[in-house]
């Protein structure tokens, strides 16, 4: 019997000794059918046709422009190998009549009609080829396109990634802007779509091999030999620890090995029988399987994958029995009908701890429930991928009533395997697609700027990963804000993205999310986990310095502003070392000119000089030498418009009038001075007057700023229809906590807007992420530099006493300025609501997320 294998999993186990298999068990006849929890794989289809947009698209809440097209064919996958292909209607329509399935496997769907048709990516291309068949589509003719040669032309047959599955330009002149960071699950998938196809190649099947390992396991990731030649094995792969042992990967490619197998390939039996008895070996004792780094234990996504490739294998009886029991123990069932599950029936969650927790809470990042549900029900219905793409699915009757589809979110995707049980495969479908003519893509017009090219504050990482579950919430708004923020963290530490079909670790959400959490004092665990890997030397260089895409040295100066910060953070409570946070404050510096401009360098340097960049190095500064931030804040000063506001970007011309979320920022900068240290030095005065040295005209710029930014507001900030922004709203309180002004308006009113899973909505009907994180401060009442632990805290509290007032009117004298109608308006700041908004500035950062725009 097959299994169908999602890709969307974790990754591999850790590497322990081989158990011998005697090769009577590993030649035993495969499990039939009957072995399968079909109506528990149905009920698991019936759910998820609940998440789908009626499009048939799931949308990914980690951002990015296009929807989650890998998880939107796992779920077909699903759906077909439970029986229920029919509610994958909508998708195969989105994908196939509607022309949206080379907006996934190349860039066409990123920059349409501008000739980015012409770059492709591998693995995608692959998962569309099995998608196709699956769907009983001609595969020769899916979206117009030959899906069968597109999938062969991606297998390079020369260079150092021969037989690669790759990424590539069919345009010589973007070649340069593709890289290849296709990997063993597209590389398996291709195996099976051609295998479908009765068009077994050769060379990717050999080199699928490369990547076995003598234990048996396969890797995911490829790597190259010494010289960057050629492809380097598995095997050899192990002296610079790029081979570390996956079990997701190891079970996809199981099932391309059975798949090539059965379609004529040979010399398959050793490598199938090591794989076999790899996976029956590092099982866990609690039947479940986990996959790679940073996914080691036990999880559906994993379990779902493996139980699929050994019921197809055979001989694996025990070990298959035990992987199916640890699916089912965390899937809600009709018991579950009179608790917290009782409207999600057939969901899987992805580890049977999460299913209990979910039984009194409801379900915690919906995404990691979706990506779990389509993987793991391939180990309930236990149909291989071959049998389901060619259409050897059970038939069952159809469901007894159409779900309606409801838009909801969805994690990041990756390629996976979907199932039908079968004990006896034919050689050709059962079904006939019906031919539709051909489409040859239409050249597009050659641009003269190159393709967009990736962006430095996030890298490829082509399988996502599911989280950690979060600690127990508070009963508070703020805490169960931080635990819908601590279950959207991948793997427990990172947040990922989704863009042209491929998953990205996104630093800066990561950043912005570990300061969220923060602010609001919750989730000690998720932080210390997030903090942890935001400064893992790897991720350093990404988020701070560009790698991999920067071919020359490279430096980002609010990366690294912002990763001073939750270092600082980290001293107090995560281990962090000294030495990292001295690199990182040297790493600043260096970026800092004796104008006070913090300028980057690199291929892709923020050339913008936004003021919540420059806050944002400032603040950072002052944290670590905050003798040397003297220019800095005076360049932030100077930069001020007319009516106290600040302007997006700093400049030296006069302004009439800025925007607020800049001016939140500045006024959190403004106001900040390092916390005293242990020993009691560089006390922050919080309560009253200017800390010594300060001139009057930073105090006076600061209460400008405070005073414009109350006046003539309401309580929130609403949007053009009059719906509350809450992001914007969050942005206005930070910059009034910081120094010290009431915001209690505000954040009842952001409270009141939580969804019950604790998020809050981005104009829809689910929690979005960005506008989540953003809303942190006003949740809490308080910016984080009144958070525990801040290494930069508030310098002086508004309104100021008198003599302080006198002070800051003689500087303002000086500079012919009527201070005294600006103080005598904040006199009223306590009981002036914020409100209004002149203009909606965008506060989406790099990657579709809203930023913590007052830092």
């Amino acid at each position: 019997m097959r299994h169908p294998v999602s890709v969307t999993a974790g990754k591999a186990l850790a590497l322990v000794a081989i158990v011998a298999v005697s090769a009577a068990v590993l030649l035993a006849a495969p499990r039939d059918a009957e072995a399968a929890d079909r109506p528990a794989a149905r009920s698991n289809s019936a759910w998820l046709a609940r998440q789908l947009a009626p499009d048939g698209t799931l949308q990914n809440p980690n951002g990015g422009i296009l929807p989650d097209y890998g998880l939107m064919i796992d779920t077909l996958f699903a759906m077909y190998a439970s029986g229920d292909g029919a509610l994958a209607a909508p998708i195969v329509r989105n994908l196939d009549d509607d022309g949206h399935a080379s907006d996934y496997f190349t860039w066409d769907g990123l920059v349409p009609d501008a000739g980015f048709d012409a770059i492709i990516v591998g693995g995608a291309t692959a998962k569309v080829l099995v998608a196709a068949e699956v769907a009983g589509r001609d595969p020769r003719s899916f979206d117009g396109y030959d899906m069968v040669a597109e999938t062969k032309a991606a297998i390079l047959r020369s260079g150092r990634d021969t037989g690669r599955v790759s990424d590539y330009s069919k345009n010589p002149e973007y070649a340069d802007y593709v890289s290849n960071n296709s990997n063993m699950f597209g590389q398996s998938l291709a195996v099976i779509g051609l295998a479908a196809a009765g068009e077994n190649d050769q060379l990717a099947i050999d080199t699928l091999l490369t990547q076995q390992c003598s234990e048996g396991y396969f890797r995911i990731f490829f790597y190259y030999d010494e010289g960057a030649t050629r492809l380097a094995s598995c095997d050899e792969g192990k002296a610079a620890d790029q081979s570390a042992p996956d079990g997701d990967a190891t079970g996809l490619a199981l099932s391309a090995l059975l798949a090539a197998r059965e379609a004529g390939a040979n010399g398959l039996d050793e490598p199938i029988d090591r794989a076999v008895s790899w996976l029956i070996a590092n099982q866990d004792d609690s039947g479940g399987w986990g996959g790679g780094v940073t996914t080691q234990a036990p999880n559906t996504n994993s379990t779902g994958l493996i139980v699929q490739a050994l019921a197809d294998a055979g001989g694996a009886d025990n070990a298959v029995g035990d992987g199916a029991a640890y699916l089912a123990s965390a899937q809600a069932t009709a018991a579950d009908a009179g608790n917290a599950l009782g409207g999600d029936i057939g969901a899987i969650a992805y580890t049977p701890e999460d299913y209990t927790a979910a039984r009194t809470s409801g379900i915690v990042g919906l995404d990691t429930w979706i990506r779990a549900s389509a993987q793991a029900s391939l180990g309930l219905s236990q149909v291989s991928f071959l049998d389901l793409a060619l259409g050897n699915v059970p038939t069952d009757p159809e469901p007894t009533d159409t779900p309606t589809p409801i838009p909801t979110a969805t994690p990041t995707p990756t390629p996976t395997a979907s199932p039908t049980p079968t004990a006896t495969m034919t050689p050709t479908p059962t079904r006939t697609a019906t031919p539709r003519p051909s489409r040859t893509p239409t050249p597009r017009p050659t641009r003269t700027t190159p393709p967009p090219r990736p962006r430095p504050s996030i890298t490829p990482r082509t399988t996502p990963t599911a989280g950690s579950t979060p600690q127990v919430a508070t009963g508070t708004p703020g805490g169960r804000l931080a635990r819908y923020l601590a279950g959207r963290l991948a793997g427990g530490d990172h947040v990922e993205v989704t863009e042209n079909g491929k998953t990205f670790v996104d630093y800066d959400a990561t950043a912005d999310l570990v300061l969220a959490l923060r602010v609001l004092g919750e989730q000690p665990a998720a932080v210390r986990r997030a903090t942890q890997f935001l400064l893992r030397h790897e991720s350093i260089d990404a988020y701070a310095h560009g790698a991999p895409y920067e071919k020359e040295a490279a430096a980002y100066a609010e990366p690294l502003a912002k990763l001073v910060i939750i270092a600082r953070f980290g001293q107090t409570d995560s281990a962090v070392p000294a030495t990292t946070v001295a690199a990182l404050d040297a790493d600043l510096a260096a970026l800092r000119g004796d104008n006070g401009h913090f300028t980057d360098t690199g291929a892709f340097a923020d050339t913008k000089q936004s003021v919540r960049r420059h806050a944002w190095g400032t603040l950072a500064t002052i944290a670590g030498t905050p003798e040397d931030s003297g220019a800095a804040v005076d360049t932030l000063v100077s930069s001020q418009c007319a009516d106290g506001t600040f302007p997006a970007e700093l400049g030296s011309g006069a302004c009439a009038a800025g925007e607020r979320p800049a001016t939140a920022a500045a006024i959190v900068a403004l106001n900040g001075i390092r916390a005293p240290s242990e020993d009691g030095t560089a006390d922050p005065s919080p309560v009253a007057g200017g800390p010594a040295g300060w001139p009057p005209a930073r105090t006076q710029s600061l209460t400008r700023a405070a005073t414009a930014l109350a006046a003539g507001t309401t309580d929130v900030i609403r949007d053009a229809a009059g719906a509350i922004d809450p992001a914007l709203s969050a942005a206005v309180a930070a910059g009034r906590q910081a120094v010290g002004l009431d915001t209690n308006a505000i954040t009842r009113a952001l409270s009141a807007l939580a969804r019950t899973d604790g998020g809050l909505p981005n104009g829809g009907p689910t929690s979005d992420l960005g506008t989540s994180v953003a809303a942190a401060p006003g949740v809490a009442g308080r910016s984080w530099t009144a958070a525990t632990g801040s290494p930069v805290v508030m310098a002086i509290r508004l309104p100021l006493p008198t003599t302080d007032q006198q002070t800051v009117a003689a500087a303002d004298r000086d500079n012919g300025v009527p201070l005294w109608l600006a103080l005598t308006l904040f006199g009223l700041g306590f009981l002036i609501a914020l409100g209004l908004l002149l203009v909606r500035r965008s506060l989406v950062r790099r990657h579709s997320t809203h930023k913590v725009v007052a830092p």
